[in-house]
């Protein structure tokens, strides 16, 4: 079979994606996560207002109760060895994975994908590799000495780089800017998957990375930035607006059957990128976080899809409720000609103990009455209360979870049956958070072990009063490992809670304690650190006194009666020299040498307490 052209796969990937783009446009696809936006930030009414409108925005509490339920916290992400002689690897590992997470702003990025995952139902998530090096400014006087330099010809003469970035990164990706296989039901089953990114046209012309033919042909495609792929505002114009203010979408494709990927824009008739191998030994970068899946679709619904209509009437109950109140006014029926222009004037007034006067001799009850006014039933007014109960039932967020009182007076067991019935939609997402950050743990350790060019330092013990610092390269990560996120730590932690907890856990351990097993030492710093978030819970403890030495019948320390003179530092019988215990402090075991080395010189640096 003949080899296709570059030409002839362009022509096919451009097909592809608008196959795609016109698939969501079918289904309805943008329109939903567009309404589904508004709904959350407040744009709930369409078309232009004929009076005044109320609008109760539970779709936005409803996002803001569930997000830092699942999110809120930063991960606590463990790694495991998968091959025994990885062990020690994997203690390096876990301490740099956790760092870059905290430092390289892995988390607002992905705090903002789980944003869309509610909403939207689905979230994107980008790892890649960034390394920015910039050419070392150099002062005038060096340069003209090297220019001055005989010695040195003009060709050898190397210029100075500084790494700017060498480093794995994580970002959010728009959904609207993922286009994938139409005819796939899951990421499981796709052939293919492209990002779209809107750039100026003049970046990609000056984009070194590009090629040479490709990016000079490349046209504008929108002069607005947020405009409508493919089209151009009749009211722009290239004369008014220029090459400088265009902009040209620019397609990273990834072909999941050939393991290629390729870079192209929406014009022109080359690849910027021809389609090379894939980059990454993981494949392609995006992972989907994915919230309730519907069988046969590929998009799966948000928190918001089902109580949209709900919301909707919501809004148009409280906004009937409103216009009844102000047309409710007290009118009177009054005989015109029983009062003059005062006595008119007086009946209208807000003044108090006034005197109406009455002209002629008609009975004062046929003068003045009241007008009859239409009065709603009650019942009208509890529609608001019963639309709410039905958005708590269908989003599975209770009352107390978004820290209201509850008009109805509970028991403590009802209340707690009815805070775990909320907490199991809360548990399966948090399950699914979990193992998407996993997954983005692994993708950031494997791209470092690909690319990671120099060596970089990272704290990897200690407390923030006394840290460890350990430089390293990439045959420090070298190795097959598990990665998963400690259960919970995404999750607020409720202070009274975690303090009852360590105290519980003292209980616990008290017939452990008596039968000499615990070290009570490490038992109070993990109450101090963890039950009441002291940061440096070392300094209020000091070490335990030696016990009494037990002295034998003669005089001699019990154990070395019947021990031959000269023999009394010599191990044990039937202990041989390399079964002497393991010296230094206790659980380091196991660690790099370099990094034994470190503790042992940071614990000589302590004073002593």
């Amino acid at each position: 079979m003949a080899r296709q052209s570059n030409a002839d796969r362009l022509s096919s990937y451009r097909k592809r994606l608008d196959y795609a783009r016109n698939w969501r446009k079918n289904e309805s696809y943008d329109n939903l996560w567009q309404r589904m936006i508004n709904l959350y930030r407040g744009r709930q009414y369409r078309g232009q207002a004929v009076g005044d409108r109320l609008l109760v925005n539970i779709a936005f509490s409803t996002i803001n109760t569930l997000a830092p339920s699942v999110a809120i916290g930063r991960p606590k992400i463990n790694v495991n060895p998968r091959r025994p002689e990885d062990g020690d690897k994997a203690v390096v590992t876990e301490s740099i994975i956790n760092y870059w997470w905290q430092h390289y702003e892995c988390q607002p990025q992905f705090q903002l994908a789980v944003k869309d995952y509610l909403i939207l139902g689905h979230g994107w998530v980008k790892t890649g590799y960034r390394f920015v090096e910039e050419e070392k400014t150099k002062d005038i006087e060096d340069s003209a000495d090297e220019a001055a330099d005989p010695s040195k010809p003009a060709d050898d003469v190397e210029s100075d780089f500084i790494i700017r970035e060498d480093r794995p990164f994580l970002e959010r990706v728009d959904p609207f800017d993922m286009y994938v296989d139409p005819d796939a039901t899951s990421m499981d089953n796709a052939r293919w998957i492209a990002q779209r990114t809107r750039r100026t046209v003049k970046d990609i012309k000056n984009d070194q990375r590009y090629d040479y033919s490709a990016r000079k042909d490349v046209g504008p495609s929108s002069y607005n930035r947020y405009g409508d792929a493919g089209t151009t505002p009749n009211f722009y114009t290239t004369e008014i607006s220029g090459q400088e203010d265009s902009y040209a979408d620019i397609y990273e494709y990834y072909d999941i059957n050939t393991g290629e990927m390729s870079v192209f824009s929406d014009s022109g008739d080359k690849f910027l990128i021809k389609p090379i191998k894939m980059p990454y030994v993981f494949g392609h970068p995006f992972f989907m976080l994915r919230n309730y899946d519907i069988p046969g679709f590929f998009y799966p619904m948000g928190e918001l899809e089902a109580i949209e209509p709900l919301q909707y009437e919501l809004n148009e109950t409280r906004t009937q409720m409103m216009n009844h109140r102000k047309r409710y006014s007290r009118k009177w029926l009054a005989l015109e000609s029983a009062f003059d222009d005062f006595g008119r004037q007086m009946l209208a007034s807000d003044d108090d103990n006034v005197i109406v006067p009455v002209k002629g001799s008609e009975n004062l009850n046929n003068v003045v009455v009241p007008m009859p006014a239409l009065i709603n039933p009650p019942e009208f007014y509890n529609q608001s209360a019963l639309i709410q109960n039905d958005i708590d039932r269908v989003s599975g967020v209770s009352e107390y979870q978004r820290g209201a009182i509850p008009e109805t007076t509970r028991t403590a067991r009802e209340a707690s049956i009815i805070a775990e019935a909320g907490n199991a939609r809360v548990a399966e997402k948090l399950v699914n958070i979990e193992n998407a950050i996993a997954r983005c743990a692994a993708n950031l350790i494997m791209l470092a072990q690909q690319y990671l060019t120099g060596e970089q330092t990272v704290r990897i013990v200690g407390t923030e009063s006394a840290p460890v610092w350990l430089t390293f390269d990439r045959d420090y990560i070298a190795g097959e490992f598990d990665y998963s996120v400690e259960a919970g730590s995404t999750a607020p932690r409720n202070e009274a809670f975690r303090r009852d907890m360590a105290l519980q856990i003292v209980s616990a351990m008290q017939p452990f304690a008596q039968a000499g097993l615990v070290n009570m030492s490490k038992l109070a710093e993990y109450v101090l650190t963890t039950g009441f978030g002291v940061k440096n819970a070392a300094q209020f403890l000091q070490a335990p006194p030696p016990p009494p030495e037990e002295m034998a019948p003669e005089g001699m320390p019990l154990g070395m009666e019947g021990m031959p003179p000269g023999m009394e530092g010599m191990p044990p019988e039937g202990m041989l020299p390399q079964e002497l215990p393991p010296q230094g402090p206790a659980g380091l075991e196991g660690l790099p040498p370099e990094i034994l080395q470190l503790l042992l010189a940071q614990g000589q640096q302590q004073p002593p307490m």
